[in-house]
C-alpha cells in the first residue's frame, strides 16, 4: 500500500521504519495535512495524519479527488477528522485505540508531582545558585482525596499510581467498570466537590466541549489541583482564566490547550504577537504547561507506530478497523476498547 506521513517529527521515523520491516511505501514529510499539502497525496492510497492536521470536509473531498481511500491518525481521539465527511466519500477511518496508558498517566501524576512541590521554582532558583526553602512548601499525597473524570484504560492507570501513594481514589464514569478495585464510584457533583486534585481523562466529543466550565468550576473545592493530558477544549479557558484569577484552582497542569491547534508542536518563540489566553495563564506560578508531550515515551511511540502500521496490513487484506470504519459488504469490521467510556 502507498501512503503519505504528514507531520512527521525526527523522532518518529526509526519507530516507523521499524514498524513497517518495508511492507508498505510510505512517505513520510513534515508539513501538516491541510489545503495547500493534498497534493502530496497524489497517487497514494492512504493518509496518515496526527492530531493538528486538517482533516476536515474541506480537505477530505480533496483527498477523495485524489483517490485516497483511507485514513490513519497516530492518536486515539478522531474529534480532528470529518468522520461523516469521510463516511460519505467511502474513506476508511483508523485510529490508535489504546497506547502505552502508562505514559499519559505519568506525565499526569508528574505534573501533580511537580506543582505540588513547586519543583520547577525550585530548579529555576538552584540554577542562579538560590538555595532558600522559601516559598517551596508541598503537600503528601498520602492521605488526600483524588477525583477521576474518565476511567478508560489512562484514567485507571492514574487511579493505581495514587493509589499506591496512598490517597484515597475516587472517580466518575457513566458507564463505570464494574471489575474496578480501589476506586470508589462517585456522583460528579460529589467529586468536584470532595477532591483535592482532579485529573481528566475523556475523549472530546460534542457534549465533552468545555466540560469544564464556570458552573463546574464553581463546584470545586477551593485550591483545588486540576491536571488536563486529555483533551485541550475539554476547558473553557475563558472561565478557568476567571477560576484561577479568583484562586478556586490552586495548582493548574495542563499538556493540552484549547487553542494549540497551529501552536503546539511547532517552535513560536520569535512571534510578535502570542496567544494572549495562554500567555496570561503563563504568568501564574501555580501553572504548568507541557506540550502535547504525555504521549512522548519510547513504548508509546512504539505502540503507535506498530497500530498504524497494523491498519495498513489490516487494509490491504480486506479487512476495516475501527468505530469510525465504513465497512463495505466483504469488510470485516474489528473493533476495539476506546480510552474511555465518558461519552
Amino acid at each position: 500500500m502507498k501512503a503519505v506521513a504528514y507531520s512527521i517529527k525526527p523522532f518518529e521515523k526509526e519507530y516507523l521504519a521499524r514498524a513497517n520491516r518495508k511492507k508498505h511505501d510510505i512517505t513520510l514529510i513534515s508539513n501538516p495535512l491541510g489545503p495547500d499539502t493534498v497534493i502530496y497525496a497524489q497517487g497514494k492510497d492512504a493518509v496518515i495524519v496526527f492530531t493538528n492536521d486538517d482533516v476536515s470536509a474541506t480537505v477530505i473531498e480533496k483527498l477523495a479527488g485524489l483517490g485516497i481511500r483511507f485514513i490513519v491518525t497516530r492518536s486515539a481521539g478522531t474529534d480532528h477528522i470529518d468522520k461523516t465527511a469521510a463516511a460519505a466519500f467511502g474513506i476508511k477511518i483508523a485510529n490508535v485505540p489504546s497506547y502505552s496508558p502508562q505514559a499519559i498517566a505519568e506525565h499526569a501524576v508528574g505534573m501533580a508531582f511537580a506543582l505540588n512541590r513547586h519543583l520547577i521554582k525550585a530548579d529555576v532558583n538552584s540554577h542562579k545558585f538560590d538555595f532558600r526553602n522559601d516559598g517551596l512548601v508541598g503537600f503528601n499525597f498520602s492521605g488526600k482525596t483524588v477525583g477521576i473524570i474518565g476511567l478508560g484504560n489512562t484514567g485507571q492507570a492514574v487511579a493505581a499510581i495514587y493509589h499506591g501513594l496512598g490517597s484515597h481514589v475516587i472517580g466518575y464514569d457513566p458507564n463505570f467498570p464494574r471489575s474496578l478495585r480501589n476506586i470508589k464510584q462517585v456522583s460528579l457533583d460529589f467529586l468536584l466537590s470532595t477532591a483535592d486534585i482532579i485529573s481528566l481523562h475523556i475523549p472530546l466529543t460534542i457534549e465533552t466541549r468545555h466540560f469544564i466550565n464556570k458552573d463546574v468550576l464553581d463546584k470545586m473545592k477551593d485550591g483545588v489541583m486540576l491536571i488536563n493530558t486529555s483533551r485541550g477544549q475539554l476547558i473553557n479557558t475563558t472561565d478557568l482564566l476567571v477560576a484561577m484569577e479568583n484562586r478556586k484552582i490552586g495548582y493548574l497542569g495542563l499538556d493540552v490547550y484549547e487553542f494549540e491547534k497551529d501552536l503546539f508542536f511547532e517552535d513560536h518563540e520569535m512571534d510578535k504577537i502570542k496567544d494572549a489566553q495562554l500567555t496570561a495563564l503563563l504568568q501564574y506560578p501555580n501553572v504548568l504547561i507541557t506540550p502535547h508531550q504525555a504521549y512522548l515515551t519510547t513504548e508509546a511511540l512504539q505502540e503507535i507506530a506498530d497500530q498504524t502500521i497494523k491498519s495498513l496490513d489490516l487494509w490491504q487484506a480486506g479487512k476495516c478497523v475501527g468505530k469510525a470504519c465504513a465497512c463495505s459488504k466483504n469488510c470485516k469490521e474489528i473493533s476495539e476498547p476506546q480510552n474511555s467510556t465518558l461519552p
